[in-house]
């Protein structure tokens, strides 16, 4: 790893020169931030070098937004960890304002067992460093595959934390908005480790009764009515009701090749208990994930209802009986996908650069023909075709009722940023080339076995067997070798490779919502 004993501030300098993606699924109509000036994000925490007062070590993690380290309190001599947010890359004011929630709201909600702890947030001219303790133990998939033995009982174990998590931040006026695995860590190794919820970046304030329509949270996850843009706190349960479906049979319940697949299956709200090892499954435990996958956010459980489900009462006595091989196997593979994916956004992350944005920002003043800092969709169309997109006027049009919220009809510097990266992605795959390159190591235009697998290897664990299997599936020609279009179809199906941008995320889920609803998709689910 090139940075990881690099400090977060020479990551930050450097990413003036070359930064990630834009965003982190905040609001796509907001105002870009004064890119020349320092922004201050945490007005009331003191400035000062993070290097002051603790060791910065290895590189841990890398997001969309920050580089997480290793550090040490030069004080206590305690192992913490430090995310390190670039503020170039925090492109617009919305993107600021989320930093700022999240941290007013690790602050705000109590300390527990369950929420890794915030130990202090702090700003320098480069960046904002939030100080959390550290978990060692890794993520919920892994630790559950290692695991030799894994039963309905372990399953119900992870579920009273996940809806533990939940029901406090519900009880504190806080919607998650984005349970997933990748979530949640293991604070160790030990086996009665905690498991503790490590991010609140889309998590938002709410009021009893409040309604939200910003579509956000992660595609599989997300709850019918995020995708009809009138949701509550319930959105939570229904995704900790994906997570649970997932912890017993391996597999998403709501699944397809497309972004529009998912989201009509979510809204059809078809569950499947058929397929193996639902039949051996307790009829206590499909109960509780029918009730949770429940259409209709009126009729779902509460946090606190499903604690007192009868399944998670009587957690210590649900069947200890293996979930079977085929269970185990899914959720490797469903990890190390989502470890090849990564992995290949950690690559595009590296190439989006600032100069992007600044060329967007040019383009908007050539389109802005009457120079009024507002484009008009008449303005935008012919911008476009001047500019030589190939996109129809269908698209063109979905894009602007996704970020033109207020229904405007008119689009103003920060919202056509944001259109134009949605545009950008999808038109240029040029970021997706470099990925692919990162594992063709020896350049002959295919990704080989052993390439795939020495990129998935971490901790040196091995994981022959996974990264065979998901050979398998990406070499659709089965010639033995990953092409550049297996791999490009590999990385824009299922959890499309684009999502993991938040804007990207944003654009297409609202412009699929106004199509859904247009089509008649979106009423299925209360047919």
């Amino acid at each position: 790893m090139g940075n990881c004993c690099r400090s977060p501030a020479a990551v930050a300098r450097e990413d003036v020169k070359s930064s990630g993606h834009g965003g982190d699924g905040r609001k796509d109509r907001s105002a870009p931030a004064p890119p020349k000036k320092t922004v201050t994000v945490l007005p009331d925490v003191s400035k000062e070098n993070i290097e002051d007062r603790y060791l910065v070590d290895r590189e841990l993690g890398r997001g969309e937004f920050g580089v997480t380290y290793l550090c040490i309190d030069k004080g206590t001599r305690e192992l913490l960890a430090c995310k390190s947010i670039s503020k170039r890359k925090l492109r617009t004011a919305v993107d600021v304002d989320d930093v700022r929630r999240e941290v007013a709201i690790m602050k705000h909600l109590p300390r527990n067992s369950s929420i890794v702890t915030l130990k202090e947030a702090c700003e320098d001219d480069n960046a904002v460093h939030l100080v959390m303790e550290l978990c060692e133990g890794g993520e919920l998939f892994d630790r559950i595959v290692a695991r030799g033995h894994y039963t309905e009982r372990a399953a119900a174990a992870v579920t009273r934390t996940i809806v533990e998590v939940v029901q406090l931040c519900h009880k504190h006026g806080v919607i998650h908005r984005d349970l997933k695995p990748e979530n949640f860590l293991f604070a160790n190794k030990k086996e009665n480790s905690p498991l503790k919820a490590i991010d609140f970046g889309l998590s938002i304030f709410f009021k009893p009764g409040e309604k939200f329509s910003e579509i956000v949270g992660s595609p599989y996850y997300m709850a019918p009515e995020v995708l009809k843009r009138n949701y509550g706190p319930e959105i939570d349960i229904w995704s900790a009701g994906v997570i649970l479906y997932i912890l017993l049979c391996g597999v998403p319940p709501f699944w397809a090749e497309s972004e529009q697949g998912v989201a009509q299956a979510i809204i059809r709200g078809i569950i499947d208990f058929k397929r193996e090892p639902w039949p051996n499954i307790s009829e206590s435990a499909k109960s509780l994930v029918r009730q949770m996958l429940e259409p209709d956010p009126k009729l779902r459980l509460t946090a606190k209802q499903v604690l007192d489900h009868s399944w998670l009462q009587n957690a210590k006595k649900a069947p200890n009986v293996p979930l079977g091989d085929v269970v185990k196997s899914r959720l490797k593979q469903f990890s190390m996908m989502n470890r090849f994916k990564r992995k290949a956004l950690r690559v595009i992350a590296d190439f989006l650069s600032v100069e992007e944005v600044e060329d967007i920002k040019d383009t908007f003043r050539k389109i802005d023909t009457d120079d009024d800092g507002i484009v008009s969709i008449e303005e935008l169309k012919s911008g476009l075709r001047k500019f030589g997109s190939q996109l129809g006027e269908s698209e063109v049009q979905m894009l602007i009722e996704a970020v033109d919220t207020h229904g405007k009809g008119t689009l103003d510097c920060g919202e056509f940023i944001a259109v134009s990266l949605h545009l950008h992605r999808m038109a240029n795959d040029e970021h997706l080339h470099k990925a692919f390159s990162y594992f063709d190591k020896d350049g002959n235009g295919y990704i080989e076995p052993d390439e795939l697998r020495d990129a998935l290897m971490e901790d040196g664990e091995d994981c022959t067997d996974v990264a065979n299997d998901i050979f398998q599936e990406v070499d659709t020609d089965k010639d033995g070798l990953i092409s550049y279009d297996e791999f490009a179809a590999m990385m824009k199906t299922g959890t499309d490779w684009r999502k993991a941008s938040r804007h990207y995320s944003r654009g297409r889920f609202n412009s699929l919502s106004v199509k859904l609803m247009k089509d008649g998709s979106v009423n299925l689910g209360s047919e």
